[in-house]
């Protein structure tokens, strides 16, 4: 074999790369495909599978064309040492990959825990293979490799798309998480619940008390201003009392007087 450039070297590896991790995720995602039951995402797995071996099918090619191999690890170097470490990562990847396949299957407490962290997973997948393609096409274009950056942003494009499905499938998943593995009495919607009502016995209990005090404050005052009417009329009264008496006996004391003067005229005319 003819000796690569630096340039087509650099992007056999970066290639290798992301052939690699393609041909690990196609047996994870067959994994998870099995495990799956929800309908629109176990849909979505099988696209994404078949959008997968299109994309390693699509790199084998492409490193064909540059002059290398496509190997599931690293392109090895010009030099003999470096293309046998290459062969011994590229034989340790793929046992990794297949025993990475049954190790999902035994994953979560419940079917619907299980999907979920096959979802988390195949997102942090999904954003390494993005770092991969982000990778290759800015070395593409750096380097003037037109192909290799079409083929790098298409792949790339997929691999955002099936993104931002997981995106929006994993809080799905989790409600159905809470749904399947937590009582309604516990989950927060009934926590609150029983908050607020226990919130509005204690207003209610408090504007009582409130209305209470209210309520006796006003008897208080009521009971306050009617003794001190009651002591402001009192002297008045007995006042009032004194002064008719004196009236009444001030006209009879004049009519004493007239008639005793009336008397004493009498016994004078009398004498004469």
């Amino acid at each position: 074999m003819a000796e690569l450039q630096e340039r087509d070297a650099k992007l056999i590896q970066y290639l290798n790369e992301a052939y690699g991790k393609e041909k690990e995720l196609e047996t994870a995602l067959q994994a998870h495909i099995q495990m799956t039951t929800r309908a629109t995402y176990k849909k979505r797995l099988k696209d994404h599978l078949k959008e997968t071996k299109q994309q390693a099918k699509g790199l084998q090619r492409r490193i064909k064309a540059l002059g290398g191999k496509a190997e599931a690890a690293p392109a090895p170097g010009p030099d003999v040492v470096a293309e046998a470490a290459g062969a011994v990562t590229s034989i340790a990847s793929k046992a990794v990959s297949v025993a990475k396949g049954p190790l999902h299957a035994i994953r979560g407490t419940s079917e619907q825990e299980m999907m979920l962290k096959n979802a988390k997973t195949e997102f942090w997948n999904e954003a390494e293979e993005i770092a991969n393609y982000n990778a290759i096409e800015t070395l593409a274009e750096a380097l003037g490799d037109k192909e290799t950056v079409k083929l790098a942003r298409e792949y790339r494009r997929q691999e955002e798309r099936m993104a931002k499905f997981l995106e929006k499938t994993i809080p799905q998943l989790t409600k159905e998480v809470v749904k399947a593995e937590i009582p309604a009495s516990q989950r927060n919607g009934a926590r609150r619940t029983r908050s607020s009502s226990s919130a509005r016995s204690r207003a209610a209990a408090a504007r009582s008390s409130s209305s209470r005090a209210a309520k006796g404050s006003s008897a208080a005052k009521t009971s306050s201003a009617a003794k001190g009417s009651s002591a402001a009329k009192g002297p008045a009264a007995k006042g009032t009392t004194r002064s008719s008496a004196s009236r009444s006996s001030s006209p009879k004391s004049g009519r004493s007087g007239n008639s005793g003067r009336a008397r004493s005229g009498a016994s004078r005319g009398g004498s004469k």
